[in-house]
């Protein structure tokens, strides 16, 4: 899948490369106690690994990482991406066989600075990853899961209008490196039109 840059009003999702390494460590440094159910580097030695991981993943197509711009200044304020690329095998003949585009994948690794949590940044990047999703790439479901005692995050992604579908337990190592249950949201293609338009709604009172 291709590496766009994602623009918006308030945010701008850059292809993730070592050149946001400083912004990001800065980024990060600022309030490394919000990160408690997310994996965040600290420092540059941990930051730079993440970079290479990421974008490992995107030359193998299985990854599609972000930095997150604030557009009023230019300053990295954290990373999200795609991940999980899923391709279906579709029978010859279907509308959707032989495509290089995935059917479905997962929105994460999504991690701000203090200073851009409870702003429209996380709500517009959501909107920008999903319209490229469902718009551009013609995607039939994304995916969200988050630690399940993270109340907060649960409550973003139901705002946004992720759907709640239950509980998969031991699904990932936590960011405490327990085993952690995850709580599962989606969004399909029939949902999007709605979705979009309350994002849209959430943003114009921001």
């Amino acid at each position: 899948m291709e590496s766009p840059t994602l623009s918006g009003r308030f945010v701008r999702l850059e292809p993730l490369t070592r050149g946001h390494l400083d912004g990001l460590v800065a980024a990060a440094a600022v309030d490394p106690s919000l990160y408690q159910w997310s994996l965040v580097p600290q420092g540059k030695d941990q930051t730079a690994h993440y970079i290479d991981m990421a974008v490992a993943g995107r030359e193998a197509d299985t990854v599609l990482p972000f930095a997150t711009i604030r557009v009023a200044d230019g300053a990295v304020i954290g990373s999200t991406r795609f991940f999980d690329l899923e391709r279906w095998a579709w029978p010859q003949g279907h509308p959707r066989h032989g495509r290089s585009d995935p059917d479905v994948c997962e929105i994460g690794y999504t991690w701000l600075t203090q200073s851009a949590i409870r702003t429209a940044a996380n709500t517009e990047a959501k909107l920008l990853m999903l319209t490229y999703a469902f718009e551009a790439r013609r995607m039939l479901r994304v995916c969200l899961h988050t630690d399940a005692r993270n109340q907060r995050s649960r409550a973003a992604i139901e705002r946004i209008g992720g759907r709640f579908e239950g509980i998969l337990r031991a699904h990932r190592m936590a960011a405490d490196w327990t085993t952690r249950n995850s709580a599962r949201f989606a969004i399909v293609a029939a949902d999007w039109p709605e979705v979009k338009e309350r994002i849209a709604a959430l943003l114009d009172r921001s």
